[in-house]
């Protein structure tokens, strides 16, 4: 909001309100919150033990971040999220954004005032010293300077500065002095001196003024508040840290009183702030006042209250150059900056200080001082002050005084001797001031350049202090084009600087120059120059055009082609074309095309081989290339078959008729791009061809491009020729890679068939690919003499017996004898075998066993052998092997199979043998011998338990199975018994029972047997096993685990007989087994009743006589035999157990047990159980008891309501003066729920709970002592309790009192509001909240919630309420409630000061009633949407179209003009916005130069209309000029003319002209024109209508344009000779001149008779048919006319007759033609020189009439 209207130099606006943020208003205050710059605010809120810390982001929308850290004070680093944090002496500094800690320190002493001094600084105030502390490093804090008596006990620190140079610092603290007047004291310290300095003050702050008068260099200066007693306040601003002797001496101004108010004569400062912006020095004081002071002249500019609070802190605000402070409690952030547009017309108008406000305006650049700087700069001249109006016209604000009126002004003043020109003087202050603007520029140039000091223009260009414009390079370029091209640049004149590069011959730097400031230039014509020129700086040029795009790389070629430049044109396209574009195809074409036919072949081939194009003509480039003698290039680029193989068998024969050797390499690689088609194809036509000398080479392709053609097809077409060399050679380079059986297949086959059986051999021993079977049977076919072959494919493939079959059929043994022995001994047993079968001698079977020896498989053989059941063929050769030590299982196992067979003692072989495998003898056994197969599966260890149970099972060896399975003692294995429920099991049991385990006498046997009947859940058998062990007088009778096991097996499967067991054994576990038989899963309570009783007896234990009364009561639930057997033993603990289980049936004989047993350790069942059953009689004597041993809280709270329940107050009142543990606050709120609210009182007041007290005043209805009660409870929910009693009893006066205890908490206001409102007391409520914002604790909501309440039941005072009171509102809430009750004004107010412009615009254009004209532009000009802007323009159009112009005025910064005129030409309402698109045309709008052209033309002001046309040409020339062609005024058709002249439609607009006769138009259209063609129309007119002077002024005016043989036929025709003249002597002199200066430039001197020479161009110019015809002579157009002697011209060429023409000796000015006909020239005609024969119309103006209409 702004603190008054636009003459108060200060804007103050609210930012936000902390309190509104959720801060707690009494956090808000001097040590807890902090605002070190403008981006963050810090605030510590240890008000309600949450210990918060809110950091309030104020470059973040406010946005608020909640910390939960304890501590004192926080403060943020002034530039980065770094929080420092103090609590007590430990200070700690946090990293917020890498959440890291930089730093900590404890302090020896307390911190008194802390903050952050720079970025890297923080310093620290204690009661002794200041120290500063660096983040950086890890050093301690470091003492600075210690504080002055003066500043010791008693002074508070409120502030501490340090100087920007960190030289100087400033402590500054106030006490208390006599009277109660607050003194302040300041100590001012030098780091470098160490020395201090007292100052009487209460704040100072230093400050850099950055331009000091008579200096260069800035001031570090110290501003202070000095206050003496009995002495007004002064502000001093005094220069620090300088040398007085220093050049310019120390600045320092006279101390300037502080203009305190008269009704704050005890205010003071508190904080000062200097704004680096403005320099100037914001002081505000502790009663709300702000003063601002002139930093450069110590004067004040501003006083004001800003605020009834104390702003306790305060910052710069670098965005608005001034400061932003807050509020002690209430937390309101102040903005409070300069009205800059308003400062200088303050100063001026009501400080009336002229020089102050010139200064202002002069330093800070601001308005309102323009009439001042005007005077003031004429009053200086008038003076002869030239100095001092030069540099105040240069520092005048926003160029005011710098305009071309001041430089003329300066030029008229005469200069004093001694002194540079006044205007030098000028443009020196301008100079020193900063850049000259482009009229200075272009003024003080031209002094400069006719003084040829070029060095001070180019100095000041590299200072930059000129502004470049083309002008300035126009006039600089005569003397330097260095420096016009630097102008030219920095100008941006495109044109100028390419013209410039062209005369320079930089062609390197137009493109990138044009390419950067896109200027569009004729690069055709450029390069066509050059190409004749400079080829290679034309190629250059070329590419880089190129390279821009800026040159169609077709237009290129064309031009060096069209030179003949192959090179260049190649170096060109392979520049532009190498990004390889499918659109550059036909280039890429031509390029290749250009190189092949025009003899440079090789270059192509180059091109071609780099593979730098793929887009040209491939078809049409191999015929070039074949024709050009490249084949390979051709033949790459055929794609015709037919076409490739007659390149190819060229490409061969040629090589083979010796025409140069054949490139194989490319050759093969072009295989590679053919289709496996047509490579197969070339193949066949090359063997074809010559099989024999292209075999090599097919097959060297064939091997490349096997995988791609298949292997198949080429196997297929070397066979098909026979060639099974060529075969085996490509079969052989792919034969190690290829995964084909059937290329190694035919390898093999063609290798055979040529001799190479080496390669056979390998190929059968190495390769895995190939057929076996194939591959077997080819070579069993092919019987090679070598059958090594053979013996490879059937020893790798498994053909052994049909290899030995072969080998021994063909009688080749010695080779099965070498397989056997030394290429694979491991196959002797099948070939053995196979022998066996082909009834091989046994002799040579023995022979070659032997020869294998030890190499030969035992098991294989056996199994051969004894498949054909003659394994006794091998017995001598198997004890040969064992009697060596031999251990190999299968040696032993075919051992023992053959004596098991001749039954040599097999049983001992069995087990004694260690070597065999008992699972192989015994399953060779079992058919023998059952017993023998036991023996070795027994000898297994284990191993074939299985084959032991079956063989056992199956031939009825139970005995042997059960001592097996008992000595075994395998889980597992009698688990795998003893699952099978069949006539085996029991037999394999009962052997078990009666034999096995009675033999045994390991305990660990017994214990894996009964384990695993166990686990097979064989209960009874088990019962029958352990009686049979236990109860028969065993060894392990009285073994206790038996003992146990036996009980609780018969608790599973026979419980009939536990009892038996029970009363039978005695040495077992009673306890444990007592649990297990009482539990839910067996219920024998009877049985665990007598263990517990036979062992309570046997051990005297009391805890087994409580188990055994807890079996009584919770199981058997007999409570009276309980009893009885508690009266029998008569234990304390017996009686508690029976107690307990009372409890739950029977409180009262509960209660009573538990007297007996004096047992209070249950109190709190027995408390629950008498709540449970109002047992409170009884249950008081058990707590009375109780508190004898027990001091518990639970115990005396339930005493505590048992007193209270049975009415026993007197009881409950000497209980609670007693001391005691009792919760009291729980059992009163009991109490107090239930209705008892005596008992609630007393507990309530005994512990002060006034909250509850109250509460049950109400109850009791003693509202008045419920008051007393909640006054000092200070609750709010207390109040609210009250209230609602109160103002349903109707005691208001009460209610208001709880009311206003309740309005200022805002969460709770509404409940408030509604209970009243519920109540129907609206005009109470009202009473309520007016009082309610008297108080000092009142916040927004009050003020809001009473708005509400007025727009609901006072609306007439609403208004009046938010005028005042509108910035301490909740402002969207109180906005609801106004739309709801329809009070528009009012919303719009609101709207207003809550900086709502769009809604508060929007509101009063919905509701008229509203509408405010100058509270509306005041809204509608700060709106964000400007669409509501449009909106606006509507509403006046509709609702106030009178002030429309004024909105428009306002709106114009904001709003397009384009869119407002089709709005307001929609409402067909343009003629009334006519003032507004006047004075935006400056901005050459199209819509608005047509809109105003089209109220010129609807209103017929051509004048307007013209001048319109002149200035602005942004519009639709040719449209306006069609609409007034056809005017009935003359005027607007003139414009039509002038319009289609502006446009270059010269024949449209001479065509009008002529219509008019507005002679003069057309002839100054046609000059302009600069068309010979239209000037010869024009002439041929004048000559139609016989306007002699109008052709005479056309022939002056267009003499440039018209041809010689054309004026002078229309003249000789028309009789215009004398008109004609003129034109002619001056054509005359000018071919004159121009033949002269041919003649000096040619070689050869003519020294030709002057009299020959005059006569000979006089028949050359005017006697010549043939150039008066428009010859030779004239097809040149003349040089432009200079000064000519027309009477000189007239005697040197006499009038002689001309044979053939009518024109009268004399010619020359007709009859009538007078002086000074014709008009002042427009082209380039000079006037003549002194003496001279005028030309028409110089010598005055033309007669009237000459033209034939009005001029201009």
């Amino acid at each position: 909001m702004a603190a008054g209207g636009p003459q108060i130099p200060v804007n103050l606006s609210e930012v936000v309100n902390l309190t509104s943020l959720g801060v707690n208003a009494a956090c808000i205050k001097f040590g807890s919150c902090a605002m070190e710059s403008d981006e963050c605010i810090t605030v510590c809120d240890n008000s309600s033990g949450s210990n918060q810390v809110f950091i309030i982001d104020l470059t973040a929308g406010n946005a608020v971040t909640k910390r939960p850290i304890q501590a004192e004070a926080a403060i943020m680093n002034p530039i980065h999220k770094i929080l420092a944090l103090r609590a007590g002496t430990q200070l700690q500094i946090f990293n917020l954004e890498m959440r890291a800690k930089v730093k900590s320190y404890a302090m020896t002493e307390p911190c008194v005032y802390w903050r952050w001094t720079s970025p890297s600084n923080i310093a620290l105030v204690t009661p002794t010293g200041v120290f500063h502390w660096s983040i950086e490093g890890t050093s301690d804090p470091l003492k600075v300077f210690d504080r002055h008596p003066t500043l010791s006990e008693g002074t508070q620190i409120i502030n501490y500065q340090v100087s920007p140079d960190e030289k100087w610092c400033l402590l500054i603290g106030i006490s208390q002095g006599a009277g109660g007047v607050i003194v302040g004291t300041m100590q001012l310290f030098s780091v470098d001196k160490g020395v201090s300095q007292m100052l009487s003050g209460h704040t100072g702050c230093f400050h850099v003024l950055r331009k000091v008068p008579g200096r260069a260099g800035p001031a570090q200066v110290l501003c202070f508040e000095e206050k003496k007693p009995d002495a007004p306040a002064k502000l001093f601003v005094m220069e620090v840290g300088r040398d007085k002797n220093a050049e310019g001496g120390v600045f320092r101004l006279a101390p300037v009183a502080i203009p305190v108010p008269a009704d704050a004569p005890s205010d003071f400062p508190v904080t000062m702030c200097a704004s680096t912006k403005h320099d100037v020095v914001y002081v505000v004081t502790k009663m709300g006042y702000l003063y601002l002071f002139d930093a450069y002249s110590c004067k004040a500019l501003y006083r004001a209250r800003i605020t009834t609070d104390t702003v306790f802190v305060t910052c710069l605000n670098a965005q608005t150059g001034g400061i932003l402070g807050i509020t002690a409690r209430k937390g309101q952030l102040l903005s409070i900056f300069l009205n800059e547009t308003a400062l200088v017309p303050y100063v001026v108008s009501t400080l009336r200080d002229n020089a102050l406000g010139i200064a202002l305006a002069s330093r800070l650049d601001l308005p309102g001082a323009d009439d001042l700087y005007a005077a003031e700069f004429l009053r200086l001249l008038s003076v002869g002050d030239v100095a001092g109006a030069a540099r105040l016209a240069a520092d005048s604000p926003k160029g005011l005084l710098r305009t071309s009126e001041t430089i003329a002004r300066f030029q008229q003043v005469p200069g004093q001797p001694g002194q540079p020109q006044p205007v030098f003087q000028y443009f020196h202050a301008l100079l020193e001031q900063g850049k000259l603007n482009a009229l200075e520029s272009l003024e003080l140039a031209k002094p400069v350049l006719q003084q040829g000091r070029t060095q001070f223009l180019e100095k000041w260009l590299t200072e930059d202090k000129l502004e470049c414009t083309e002008e300035l390079g126009d006039l600089v370029r005569t003397a330097d084009s260095n420096m016009a091209l630097s102008v030219y640049l920095r100008a941006n004149v495109p044109h100028k600087v390419v013209q410039m590069f062209l005369e320079r011959g930089e062609f390197d730097k137009i493109a990138g120059y044009a390419a950067k400031v896109g200027y569009r230039c004729d690069y055709s014509q450029m390069l066509a120059g050059l190409v004749q020129t400079a080829p290679q700086a034309a190629l250059e040029f070329a590419k880089q055009l190129a390279a821009s795009s800026l040159i169609d790389p077709n237009t290129v070629v064309d031009l060096f082609m069209g030179a003949s430049r192959v090179q260049e044109t190649t170096a060109f396209l392979l520049e532009a074309l190498k990004t390889n574009k499918p659109e550059e195809g036909y280039l890429q074409t031509k390029l290749l095309e250009i190189n092949l036919r025009g003899g440079s072949p090789q270059v192509a081939d180059a091109i071609l081989q780099n593979n730098m194009f793929t887009h040209y003509d491939r078809q049409y480039v191999a015929k070039l290339c074949e024709a050009a003698g490249l084949a390979q290039r051709a033949l790459e680029h055929y794609t015709d078959v037919d076409d490739i193989k007659r390149s190819l068998i060229s490409m061969v024969s040629a090589s083979q008729r010796g025409g140069g050797q054949l490139n194989v390499e490319f050759v093969v690689s072009y295989f590679g791009s053919l289709s496996p088609e047509a490579s197969l194809a070339c193949l066949r036509e090359l063997l074809q061809r010559d099989a024999r000398s292209n075999a090599r080479l097919c097959a060297q392709i064939a091997a490349k491009y096997s995988e791609q053609v298949g292997s198949d097809a080429l196997v297929g077409l070397f066979e098909s020729f026979s060639l099974f060399e060529g075969l085996f050679f490509y079969l052989g380079q792919i034969v190690n890679f290829s995964q084909e059986p059937n290329v190694h297949f035919k390898y093999i086959e063609a290798a055979a068939r040529i001799g190479q059986f080496k390669e056979v051999e390998r190929v059968c021993r190495d390769s895995t690919v190939y057929d076996p079977l194939r591959v077997k049977d080819f070579l069993m076919d092919a019987r090679l003499a070598d059958p090594r072959p053979l013996i490879h494919v059937c020893d790798r493939h498994g053909f052994i017996e049909e290899m030995t079959s072969y080998l021994y059929s063909n009688n080749l043994t010695k080779y099965i004898e070498v397989y056997c022995n030394k290429v694979s001994p491991q196959q002797t047993p099948f070939v053995v075998g196979k022998l066996l079968d082909l009834d091989c001698n046994e002799d040579f079977i023995r022979s070659l066993l032997n020869s294998a020896g030890h190499a030969c498989p035992v098991e294989e053989l056996v199994e051969q052998v004894e498949r054909r059941n003659r394994l006794r063929l091998l017995q001598p050769w198997l004890e040969a092997r064992i009697s060596t030590g031999n251990q190999e299982t299968a040696t032993h196992n075919a051992i023992g199979k053959i004596y098991v067979t001749l039954n040599r003692d097999p049983a001992t072989f069995l087990a004694r043998d260690p070597y065999y495998d008992p699972k192989v003898l015994g399953k060779y056994c079992e058919k023998l011998d059952p017993s023998l197969a036991f023996i070795a599966y027994k000898r297994a260890g284990g191993e074939c338990d299985d084959d032991l149970i079956r063989v056992t099972t199956e031939n009825g060896l139970f005995k042997d199975q059960a001592r097996y399975l008992v000595e075994r003692q395998d889980p597992d294995l009698w688990a795998r018994v003893l699952a099978s429920d069949d006539s085996n099991r029991r037999a394999l049991i009962d052997q078990v029972v009666q034999t096995a385990l009675p033999d045994t006498r390991d305990p660990e046997h017994v214990s894996t047997t009964v384990k695993a009947f166990m686990a097979a859940d064989l209960p009874h058998e088990l019962i029958e096993l352990l009686e049979r062990v236990v109860l028969q007088n065993s060894d392990f009778s009285e073994n206790k685990n038996l003992q146990n096991l036996l009980i609780l097996t018969a608790i599973k499967a026979d419980k009939d007989r536990v009892m038996e067991y029970v009363n039978r054994l005695d040495n077992f576990d009673g306890p444990e087994i007592a649990k297990i038989a009482i539990s839910d899963q067996y219920r024998l309570y009877e049985e665990g009743f007598v263990i517990y009783t036979k062992f309570a007896k046997k051990s005297h234990s009391v805890d087994l006589h409580v188990l055994a009364v807890g079996v009584l009561v919770d199981l058997v639930e007999d409570v009276d035999r309980a009893n009885d057997y508690a009266e029998r033993v008569n234990y304390p603990e017996v009686w508690s157990r029976l107690a307990k289980a009372q409890l739950d049936t029977a409180v009262e004989a509960a209660i009573a047990s538990y007297l007996k047993a004096n047992d209070p350790s249950r109190y709190r069942e027995v408390i629950e159980a008498a709540d449970r059953e109002d047992a409170y009689e009884k249950l008081v004597a058990y707590l009375v008891m109780a508190r004898t041993t027990i001091k518990e809280p639970h115990l005396d709270t339930s005493l505590v309501y048992a007193y209270a329940k049975t009415d026993k107050l007197g009881d409950l009142e000497e209980f609670l003066a007693a001391p005691n543990v009792a919760s009291i606050l729980p059992i009163g709120e009991r109490c107090f729920d239930e209705g008892l609210f005596s008992a609630a009182k007393l507990l309530f007041a005994s512990i002060n709970n006034n909250a509850k007290l109250s509460l049950c005043y109400i109850n009791l209805g003693h509202f008045r002592e419920a008051v007393d009660a909640a006054r000092k409870a200070n609750s709010v929910s207390t109040w609210k309790e009250v209230a609602k009693a109160t103002v349903r009893a109707g005691e208001f006066r009460l209610a208001q009192t709880a009311g206003l205890a309740i309005v200022v908490h805002p969460d709770h206001l509404d409940e408030l509001i509604q209970l009243y409102e519920q109540e129907g007391q609206p005009d109470e409520l009202l009473k309520l909240m007016e009082q309610g914002l008297g108080l000092e604790q009142a916040h927004s909501g009050v003020f809001t919630a009473l708005g509400v309440l007025y727009s609901k039941y006072k609306p007439e005072k609403l208004m009046e309420h938010i005028k005042v009171f509108w910035n301490r509102m909740n402002t969207p809430k109180l906005l609801r409630a106004c739309e709801i009750a329809r009070l528009w004004d009012e919303c719009v107010f609101l709207l207003k000061e809550d900086e709502q412009y769009d809604s508060a615009v929007k509101t009063m254009i919905d509701h008229s009633t509203s509408f405010q004209h100058d509270l509306f532009l005041d809204c509608v000009q700060k709106v964000r949407n400007i669409e509501i802007a449009y909106k606006a323009i509507v509403f006046y159009l509709e609702q106030q179209p009178l002030l429309l112009n004024r909105l428009l005025q306002v709106l114009t910064p904001h709003i397009d003009h384009s869119r407002v005129i089709s709005v307001v030409r929609k409402m067909e309402n343009l003629p009334l916005v006519q003032p507004y698109l006047k004075a935006v045309q400056k901005d050459n709008l199209s819509a608005v130069n047509e809109a105003l052209n089209e109220c010129y033309v609807d209103d017929e002001d051509y004048e307007a209309l013209r001048q319109s046309i002149v200035d602005f040409d942004n519009f639709d020339h040719i449209a306006l000029a069609q609409r007034v062609e056809q005017h009935e005024l003359l005027e607007f058709r003139r414009v039509a003319a002038f319009i289609y002249k502006k446009n270059k439609r010269y024949h449209k607009s001479v065509a009008l002209s002529k219509a008019d006769k507005m002679y003069k138009d057309s002839i100054e259209t046609v000059a302009e024109a600069a068309d010979p063609a239209l000037a010869e129309e024009l002439l041929r007119f004048f000559c139609d209508v016989c306007d002699k002077e109008c052709f005479c002024a056309t022939l002056y005016t267009c003499y440039t344009y018209v041809k010689p043989d054309v004026a002078i036929e229309l003249a000789w025709r028309n009789g215009y000779v004398d008109y004609l003249m003129p034109y002619v002597i001056q054509y005359v002199r000018h071919l004159h001149e121009k033949v002269a200066d041919l003649e000096k430039k040619t070689t050869v001197k003519q020294t030709v008779d002057d009299d020959n020479a005059a006569q000979a161009a006089h028949s050359a110019v005017i006697y010549d048919d043939a150039s008066m015809l428009g010859g030779q002579a004239l097809l040149m157009p003349p040089p432009m006319p200079g000064p000519t002697d027309y009477a000189a011209a007239a005697a040197a060429y006499p009038q002689q007759p001309n044979p053939g023409t009518t024109m009268a000796p004399g010619m020359g000015m007709a009859v009538g033609m007078g002086m000074g006909m014709g008009m002042p020239p427009s082209g380039p005609m000079p006037p003549p020189p002194p003496g001279a024969m005028p030309l028409p119309g110089m010598n005055g103006p033309p007669p009237s009439g000459v033209y034939g209409a009005p001029t201009y």
